[in-house]
């Protein structure tokens, strides 16, 4: 029993480089930062290959989550203890606003909603929790591909064509790239009726360190707001962005080191 509780928690530390990198992790880095045998760290990687837990880099030497993983990571943050914290978060954030305001992650080539707090305006977009939307033309998936390492962003715009689902749709790469320098300079991205005509967004990274590990976000009609009257709610936005940021840390990092 003792063993197989080791070799879980060698998996588990595995596991947590690799999700905690944001980058393709090499056999060697892994067998440094673990300080476990070589053969060892092969071994449990190939299970977790074969468990859809991590998935091997076409070269064979690199690793990044799998499918498992990523969902694993979505069921956690979608059924948090600190959800109802979040939630707050974006209820006063709405209250403020009096538009309609969500979390998002990143899941594989799409963006997924965490939690979304209606306007009381009756013309609004019903999205729920759980609902997905491209990358390539949301506020929040457009932030995701910026904030993405250029070439997993390269890779992935590289892998299917960019629908266009507005007259306003960026369906050229070289455009989409020039858009998404501008969102990192920035530090917020816009959906200029590009997904569904008549909405616009305005979304801004909650980061851990320099990762954009989510995204909050408002929606709008374009009859009630502009994308420079959104603009105008940009620092309201990015400070709620850090409030739901230090619900993403441990306890000990979110108090600071001099807070009890």
């Amino acid at each position: 029993m003792k063993d197989e509780s080791s070799a879980a928690l060698r998996a588990l530390a595995l596991l947590e480089q690799v999700a905690r990198a944001g980058h393709p992790v090499s056999l060697a880095a892994l067998t440094d930062v673990t300080g476990l045998p070589k053969p060892s760290v092969l071994r449990i990687l190939s299970r977790l290959v074969d468990a859809g837990m991590l998935l091997r880099e076409p070269a064979g030497k690199s690793y990044v989550s799998g499918p498992r993983l990523s969902a694993l990571a979505r069921d956690t943050l979608l059924n948090s203890p600190l959800r109802g914290e979040r939630h707050r978060i974006l209820d006063s954030l709405v209250d403020e606003i009096g538009e309609t305001c969500n979390c998002t992650m990143l899941d594989g080539d799409e963006v997924i909603y965490l939690d979304r707090v209606e306007t009381a305006w009756p013309l609004r977009v019903n999205l729920q929790s759980g609902s997905r939307v491209p990358l390539h033309c949301s506020a929040s998936g457009k932030l995701f591909l910026a904030h993405m390492r250029r070439e997993a962003r390269e890779r992935l715009l590289a892998a299917a064509p960019l629908p266009r689902y507005t007259p306003n749709t960026l369906c050229d790469v070289a455009a989409l790239e020039r858009e998404l320098r501008a969102i990192k300079k920035e530090g917020a991205s816009f959906d200029r009726e590009e997904f569904l005509l008549g909405i616009v967004c305005m979304a801004v990274p909650i980061l851990h360190g320099s990762r954009a590990i989510a995204a909050v976000a408002l929606h709008a009609p374009v009859a009630r707001l502009s994308i420079e009257g959104a603009r105008a709610w940009l620092p309201r936005m990015q400070e709620a962005a850090r409030k739901l940021a230090r619900t993403y840390q441990p306890q000990s990092e979110a108090r600071g080191p001099d807070e009890p």
